[in-house]
């Protein structure tokens, strides 16, 4: 009868089907194995702790133990945006990725430095955090040249000693 598959057809796309099941049954386990072994879990927190699941981060966590933010701000206060829980989420994703990339490749400087998008979040946080200090200083964020006011750029030490 025409339409039907003969038996060497039949197992044909058994066989297509059963690697393509294996296939991405092995990328569900790898993607569960590799977010168990990283504790995962705990990048869904605000806890400190979970900045130095990666032995890298060791110094920057202990630089803000030794610092003035340690009893005040958390990593998240001052590395994730404020302005909604969608936007927070999508950036601590995006840093989570680049930094599993990095550390993963061996990508990453010795001296680890954030990216230009991290220190005007960071900026925003120390503005936001710290508005009745610099309130008589800035305008809206920004110098009476327009030029963005950059808390970061001379405090860079202060919330990592």
């Amino acid at each position: 009868m025409a339409g039907e598959a003969g038996p060497r057809a039949r197992t044909t796309r058994f066989a297509l089907l059963s690697i393509v099941v294996f296939i991405i049954g092995a990328m569900i386990g790898l993607a569960v194995y590799t977010f168990v072994y990283a504790k995962g879990s705990s990048y869904l927190s605000s806890d400190p702790q979970a900045c130095i699941n990666c032995h890298i981060m060791e110094d920057q966590y202990d630089g803000w133990i030794a610092g003035v933010h340690a009893n005040t701000a958390t990593c998240s206060d001052c590395h994730l945006p404020h302005d909604n829980v969608i936007h927070k989420y999508f950036v601590k994703g995006e840093n989570g990725f680049m930094h599993a990339l990095k550390f993963t490749t061996g990508w990453h400087p010795e001296n680890i430095e954030a990216r230009p998008v991290s220190l005007a979040i960071t900026n925003q946080a120390c503005l936001s955090c710290h508005a009745e200090l610099t309130e008589d200083i800035r305008h809206p964020g920004t110098s009476e040249s327009g030029e963005v006011f950059d808390c970061v750029r001379c405090h860079s030490g202060v919330g990592h000693k």
